[in-house]
């Protein structure tokens, strides 16, 4: 997916003779880029090579960026949903806790109970959704604030999953389960040479061919409804230039993948989720409602947005996705422990934010959170890789999130002063 949407670039308008400066957006060569939202790609990339540098490449071999995407699959998910309650004007603290007692459920049936797992893990998901219902019905019908009703749910969530799982885990899963949370695609249509980098799976790549097209056809298609709309679109030459900035992102991950192990199940689900999330947030009814009621709230009621209703299911979706990061977590690990999901929801808040989220509401990106994930994942795995200590680790993810947000007050700060 190009880092920098076509909304993002604007020609001749940098207020050197083209039109006012905008806040937040920066000129080169005649080109304004906005920094509020394709900032943090560019941040993404600075990351990367930089630790590249520090760990001699080892950052980016391929078992490397294999684990980065396994060790660190349950934030993402967990991302997703809270980048669209924190689009909405709300938070959730109990995203962790929630993982934690569903992995603890999923447990008891599949090993204690010995259900079949596909019915055990329906199971969950619907225990997911019942407990995003019950924290929806206080925030969205009874009024209580989201902070308090999610912070009890932590607590609440914790302490049932200590009374199910006491000092103790459950394990092991099914096959089925692990393979999931930790296996890999079958070489369905066998290796291919590659010179010098080896052999690869030809599935994977593939796979990678056919992401490259979809993200062009869908690039080309938002670039010629703009056009169709009167709006403005970057030129032609930046265009190509992006595409293949991203093909060039996508073709070298799928590369580095398949010679390892071929892609792993939990990027597939991944992959599935982001396109699914980002087509509802960004082209149906329901997701341009969520991004209302965060940007304005009087305005959507007096527009006719059922705003209960919209806020009750988001929640109910944000237990859906932490049921499923709790059986991703547990199968990885092959069981379910009482510590599960500790500070998960920290690290999906800050994912969020780092992400290009507002503190406000309104704004932010599926793209952007999973960006803002993966930016936390780089900085763990990079500064493991070169032997930081852990509390150096908390010191670089704390600054980064806090420059995050610093920067979102800060444009929106000149955008008041510019008008």
């Amino acid at each position: 997916m190009s880092s920098i949407s076509p909304a993002d670039v604007k020609v001749g308008t940098t207020g050197d003779g083209g039109g006012p400066r905008q806040p937040g957006r920066v000129s080169l060569g005649g080109i304004s880029l906005n920094l509020r939202s394709s900032g943090i790609y560019i941040a993404f990339a600075l990351i990367i090579v930089l630790f590249s540098v520090l760990t001699d490449g080892a950052l980016l071999t391929p078992q490397n960026i294999s684990n980065i995407i396994v060790q660190n699959s349950y934030v993402l998910i967990l991302a997703i949903g809270m980048i669209l309650i924190i689009i909405a004007g709300h938070i959730d603290l109990s995203v962790g806790s929630v993982v934690a007692v569903t992995g603890a459920l999923a447990a008891v049936l599949m090993v204690n109970m010995g259900w079949p797992w596909p019915l055990a893990l329906l199971a969950t998901l619907v225990a997911g959704a019942l407990i995003g219902a019950w924290q929806g019905y206080w925030i969205a019908y009874f009024g209580i604030p989201a902070f308090i009703v999610t912070l009890a749910g932590m607590l609440l969530f914790r302490a049932l999953t200590l009374t199910v799982l006491g000092n103790q885990g459950i394990g092991p899963f099914p096959d089925q389960v692990r393979t999931l949370a930790n296996g890999f695609t079958d070489g369905y249509l066998g290796n291919v040479g590659l010179g010098p980098l080896g052999g690869a799976d030809l599935f994977s790549l593939l796979i990678g061919i056919v992401a490259i097209a979809g993200m062009v056809a869908a690039q080309w298609r938002t670039r010629g409804a703009r056009k169709g709309y009167g709006q403005t679109v970057e030129p032609m030459a930046l265009f190509v230039l992006k595409m293949a900035a991203g093909a060039a992102l996508i073709l070298f991950l799928v590369v580095q993948l398949a010679r390892f192990k071929n892609l792993p199940w939990v990027l597939v689900l991944l992959a599935i989720l982001v396109l699914a999330y980002s087509l509802m947030a960004n082209r149906t009814v329901f997701g341009r409602q969520i991004y209302a009621i965060g940007g304005n709230l009087q305005a959507a009621v007096m527009s006719g947005v059922k705003v209960k209703s919209v806020v009750f299911w988001i929640f109910v979706n944000m237990g859906v996705l932490s049921a499923i990061a709790g059986i991703i977590f547990a199968g990885r690990l092959n069981q379910a422990g009482p510590t599960a999901g500790n500070a998960f929801e920290l690290d999906a808040i800050a994912a969020a934010f780092i992400g290009g989220a507002a503190v406000q509401g309104g704004v932010g990106k599926v793209v952007g959170a999973i960006t803002g994930g993966l930016i936390m994942a780089v900085i763990n795995n990079g500064m493991s890789l070169i032997g930081s200590p852990s509390e150096r680790v908390m010191l670089v993810k704390g600054a980064v999130l806090l420059a995050a947000v610093a920067f979102d007050v800060w444009t929106k700060r000149r955008a008041g002063a510019a008008r």
